[in-house]
């Protein structure tokens, strides 16, 4: 018993780990350039990478599935990509990243949006470039708003099951994180084993909306 959770745990701190770093590298430069764009387009941006968060988990990892499926964009036959990682952890973290993403990139645009731009052009009168400026004013005074979304960011792919288990499989001490542990062991009729996984899914889930919503408080704080 004690295996087989702490590898579930293992792999959920893993796969959520590296698909909130994910999410960050490509959230944060798609965040802060859709704060300052206000067309139709990169509205509709918006809303496309905001679809995971509306859409069943279910029918994203399916999408996914087709996306690397042997003669999908991405398969074999076209990119060159083998299909024998479908059931592997790696898969894991990009299913979980993609359902993790909407929630960073938002509230990233979010903190963005609240950075005032006369700021930002004070920063470039002193000669910094647009990219020093970013590093040494925008993303400083973001930073607690793209430091709570990363937060719930990381719980979001922490707790992703659908997608997850679509494109990997639940497989112990491979590709099983801690909802697909929780959904073995009900399944299984190991109801002990379930409440140790939901208790340490409590605890970390409070403490993680606990963190974001006193980083967001400060924030909000530091605005009036």
């Amino acid at each position: 018993m004690t295996d087989w959770i702490y590898s579930a745990l293992w792999l959920t701190l893993k796969i959520a780990t590296l698909a909130t770093l994910l999410t960050l590298v490509v959230g944060i430069p798609l965040a802060r350039w859709l704060a300052r764009r206000h067309h139709w387009a990169s509205r509709l941006l918006y809303i496309v990478f905001s679809l995971p968060m509306v859409l069943p988990p279910t029918a994203v990892g399916y999408l996914l599935l087709q996306l690397f499926a042997v003669d999908g964009p991405t398969g074999i036959r076209v990119f060159g990509m083998s299909a024998h990682w479908l059931l592997t952890w790696q898969v894991a973290v990009i299913a979980s990243a993609v359902m993790a993403f909407p929630i960073v990139l938002r509230s990233a645009k979010v903190a963005f949006e609240e950075v005032d731009p006369a700021l930002e052009e004070m920063t470039r009168t002193l000669g910094y470039s647009s990219m020093q400026t970013f590093w040494k004013t925008t993303l400083p005074l973001a930073k607690r708003g793209v430091a709570a979304g990363a937060i719930l960011g990381f719980t979001r792919a922490a707790s992703e099951f659908g997608a997850t288990v679509t494109v990997a499989g639940n497989i112990p001490f491979q590709t099983q994180t801690l909802p697909s542990a929780i959904f073995a062991a009900q399944q299984a009729g190991r109801d002990s084993h379930a409440w140790v996984l939901i208790v340490v899914a409590l605890i970390t889930g409070f403490l993680a909306m606990a963190v974001a919503e006193w980083l967001m408080g400060r924030t909000r704080r530091r605005d009036l």
